[in-house]
């Protein structure tokens, strides 16, 4: 059943408040390995982050990197029209689209926002999984725009697991989260589907080597 309205508001309302003192609660450690933390913006990334730990991702995003623009690529569903009033709560833009397939007109928005007004972030395996599997619109992205991809992680000591397709993850109130960017990844240009496959996997194999806990 769709929730809107007054009813949605309340709930989004609600899940910001709990976030934001959730967030307050917890010790967060950075590992910048892209150097570019407290850094001038020199060029636009794609953000790309694992849907099970897209959670603390606004927070995280606002505390390290609050000089960055960003923009989110969320999906088309019923779900993602509740997330996406969240995401705009923290100061995001949002791009509603799947990270699987992009479509026309969420590919050239995309392309125009990296071209020029900040970052983009997607969770390559969302909406629907399978979880730690690259999908291929974030490939195609990065090939079509030139902007690098810039894998990141988020750790946590002691969390909770959501009984969903990837095991969301809800850090523990108190526990400690550690923040894993990695360097700056370029996706080369390929001419069949088996050297575009090989660049999915070569990504995919980036992302996974941040993962400490899946």
């Amino acid at each position: 059943m769709k929730i809107a309205g007054w009813p949605a508001r309340w709930i989004i309302g609600l899940g910001f408040w709990l976030l934001q003192i959730l967030g307050r609660t917890l010790r967060y450690q950075i590992e910048d390995r892209a150097g570019i933390v407290g850094e001038p913006v020199r060029e636009n990334y794609i953000w790309s982050l694992w849907h099970n730990r897209w959670l603390l991702f606004p927070i995280v995003g606002r505390r390290f990197l609050p000089n960055r623009r960003g923009t989110v690529l969320i999906s088309a569903s019923r779900d993602g029209d509740l997330l996406t009033e969240a995401v705009q709560r923290f100061g995001f833009d949002v791009v509603r689209g799947s990270s699987s397939r992009l479509g026309a007109s969420a590919l050239l928005q995309l392309g125009q926002i990296l071209a020029g007004t900040g970052d983009v972030i997607i969770t390559p395996d969302g909406p629907r999984g399978p979880a730690y599997e690259l999908g291929p619109g974030i490939i195609f992205l990065a090939q079509k725009t030139g902007a690098a991809l810039m894998p990141l992680n988020i750790e946590c000591s002691k969390c909770w697991r959501v009984k969903s397709w990837d095991r969301f993850i809800v850090p523990r109130p108190f526990s400690r989260v550690r923040v894993i960017l990695g360097p700056p990844h370029r996706v080369g240009r390929t001419s069949s589907p088996e050297e575009f496959e090989a660049q999915r996997l070569r990504f995919q194999n980036t992302m996974m080597l941040l993962v400490e806990r899946t």
